[in-house]
């Protein structure tokens, strides 16, 4: 059998290494993929630049880590929700406070997906925009399911739905904490919500 200290190695690794994708968001966040140097992201955690290497092979696979982390907080909870029973036009709504969510609880790894991915390699680019698909296929399902209930228009495009459901949801992290009256993301979801059941209820 092996030994406690030996079993818990990997949950030690597990938690730093975590530590380190959390500085490496917000270093990407802050200064860009290019403007963030290794250096800044060992600065952050509190380890030296060399012990980096040991999480992350480059700060490309930083980038990578970072992005599948982003757009998997926003897949992860939507298949939940496409899978509840819920009326269409719950799923809908939690569907948006889903999108919403990690833009007030993890901004720096939104900010970083939707600014920074330009910049990843081909194979990482390729397996996050698989991943982005498999998003936009799950929403688009999800106002299919709607029009299926006699919930939502039949003449609705699903896709081109889904697509400016996303859109509007993504914008939503450029203005998020600015304005003068400050809204919560709960609030903000359910404005949104309200609105795009309105134009498309049947």
């Amino acid at each position: 059998m092996p030994s406690a200290a030996l079993a818990a190695k990997p949950t030690k690794y597990d938690a730093r290494r975590d530590a380190v994708v959390d500085a490496a968001a917000a270093v990407f966040a802050e200064f860009g993929y290019h403007g963030a140097g290794t250096g800044l992201i060992a600065g952050r955690v509190g380890i030296r630049q060399g012990s980096l290497y040991y999480y992350f092979a480059s700060k490309e696979e930083a980038l990578s880590e970072v992005c599948l982390r982003g757009v998997g907080d926003f897949l992860t909870g939507l298949e939940d929700i496409a899978q509840s029973t819920m009326p269409a036009n719950e799923k809908l709504h939690a569907a948006i406070l889903n999108h919403l969510r990690p833009v007030a609880e993890r901004p720096d790894y939104v900010r970083t997906f939707i600014t920074q991915r330009q910049h990843l390699p081909d194979a990482s680019r390729r397996s996050v925009g698989r991943q982005v698909r498999q998003y936009e296929k799950a929403l688009t399902e999800l106002v299919r399911q709607g029009i299926a209930q006699s919930a939502f228009r039949s003449d609705l495009d699903c896709e081109l739905m889904a697509l400016a459901i996303i859109g509007e949801c993504n914008a939503v992290f450029t203005w998020y904490g600015k304005r003068a009256k400050a809204l919560s993301i709960a609030q903000i979801a359910d404005a949104m919500a309200t609105r795009f059941l309105k134009g498309i209820a049947a």
